[in-house]
């Protein structure tokens, strides 16, 4: 049946599954710590018209991946298909941009739905991992959220990281660039694919990263943004470079590279990883200088960077890099009689009041069975509370390790097992 399977694009995360993504998590909000980016939350639902200013009308997103809806208001809302607008909303409408600038903002773990088809670490619904700093147009801030990126992939582990650099100009020296491109492909165009001709007259420089294959030849000797340049825009990437390099953060320059939404200006960035093979980026980002304003705000200089955790997951799990061991129970208490049960129950719920992760059997298993559960579960203590010992206000500690075992009081247990008796538990 249907309602036994998941939608397709999508995939479940079981609780063998679940360190991997809090360990990755934690990571990632322990370097924005570090570089002093604030954690947001946005709904998972924005009005259409966000995306649509933003993202851009001939965009794959607003095209073709939008999930979006009529509510029973008439309103058109769409699934959030990217970050990066939905935490300039938020800048906006909570009155961040009245605070000290720039504010740094992070976002971990956000679902980010895109009706695609999908691939190798993208899925419909994936998750993303972000940070935007908006109020700053320095090029330090720039090269600050790579090296931010670069250290959080390289804290999971990962080397042979490239980054992809590339600038595409502000509005005042793109549009003379644009019509370069336009006088590049146009004796072509007719033989290109309907994405590149649809494109051609409003988004032209999406013409420079079409991947297929009939229309990578005609990229060849296309015009380069650089020679297109104004005094400011060379004068910022050349800054960002110098910026890079004393960071001691290595790059290529890609002139080919322009990303695909069209809110970007100047910088843009990618990090490939060699693991991805064909589907190499982990990591995309770059300046967004016009996007506040589009949606209401006055000009507002903006940087960020998005990356996938699947994506990521999937990455570290071909590279043998995830350090998280399976979670261990603290503590598995085992009860011997019917007359233990609810003094063995009370036993477990302080435990866990006390900080501890405790549990016990609710199966009605034989005190063989209850102890070979614990050893699969599995834990590192085992409490064992008989008659015997709840008569005498004691209870059994076996320390599962290496199986020795000691009587400890009721009223210390607490103190045994966050003390040195348990190993330190806390």
């Amino acid at each position: 049946m249907e309602i036994t399977r998941r939608p397709r694009g999508t995939a479940d995360v079981t609780p063998d599954e679940s360190p991997k993504w809090r360990y990755i998590e934690s990571v990632a909000r322990d370097v924005c710590r570090r570089y002093g980016y604030g954690e947001i939350a946005t709904p998972v639902l924005e009005h259409t018209e966000l995306f649509r200013r933003t993202v851009g009308e001939t965009t794959d997103i607003v095209e073709k991946e939008m999930y979006t809806l009529e509510d029973r208001g008439g309103r058109s809302l769409t699934l959030r298909p990217e970050g990066t607008a939905a935490a300039a909303r938020l800048y906006l409408e909570e009155g961040l941009y009245a605070e000290a600038q720039p504010v740094k903002l992070s976002y971990v773990a956000w679902p980010i739905f895109r009706y695609e088809r999908p691939q190798a670490g993208r899925l419909r619904q994936h998750h993303q991992f972000g940070v935007e700093c908006l109020g700053s147009g320095d090029p330090a801030v720039d090269a600050e959220i790579i090296c931010l990126a670069c250290d959080f992939l390289e804290q999971l582990g990962l080397d042979e990281l490239t980054v992809g650099l590339n600038t595409i100009g502000c509005p005042e020296c793109r549009g003379v660039y644009r019509d370069a491109v336009r006088e590049h492909f146009a004796p072509n165009l007719e033989n290109m694919c309907g994405d590149c001709r649809r494109r051609y007259d409003a988004n032209p420089l999406r013409l420079l990263d079409c991947k297929v294959k009939g229309c990578r030849g005609f990229q060849a000797d296309a015009p380069e943004v650089g020679d297109f340049l104004c005094d400011g825009c060379r004068e910022h990437f050349s800054e960002l470079q110098a910026h890079l390099d004393a960071l001691d953060i290595p790059y290529q320059l890609d002139a080919s590279l322009v990303r695909g939404l069209d809110y970007y200006t100047r910088t843009v960035f990618e990090i490939k990883h060699r693991a991805l093979d064909a589907q190499d980026v982990v990591c995309g980002g770059g300046r967004y200088d016009g996007l506040v304003e589009i949606i209401g705000g006055q000009p507002t200089p903006a940087v960020g960077f998005g990356l996938g955790l699947e994506r990521l997951l999937m990455i570290l799990e071909r590279e043998g890099l995830f350090a998280p061991e399976p979670e261990a129970l603290d503590v598995f208490v085992v009860t011997i009689g019917d007359e233990t049960r609810s003094p063995g129950l009370a036993l477990v719920q302080s435990l866990r009041r006390a900080g501890l992760s405790a549990d016990a059997d609710y199966m009605g298993r034989s005190v063989r069975a209850q102890m070979r559960y614990a050893s699969r579960y599995p834990c590192r203590f085992v409490l064992i509370l008989g008659p015997d010992e709840l008569e005498s206000g004691m209870v059994t500690a076996r320390k599962m390790e290496d199986g020795s075992q000691q009587a400890v009081s009721l009223g210390e247990i607490e103190t045994f097992l966050t003390g040195c008796g348990g190993d330190c538990l806390e």
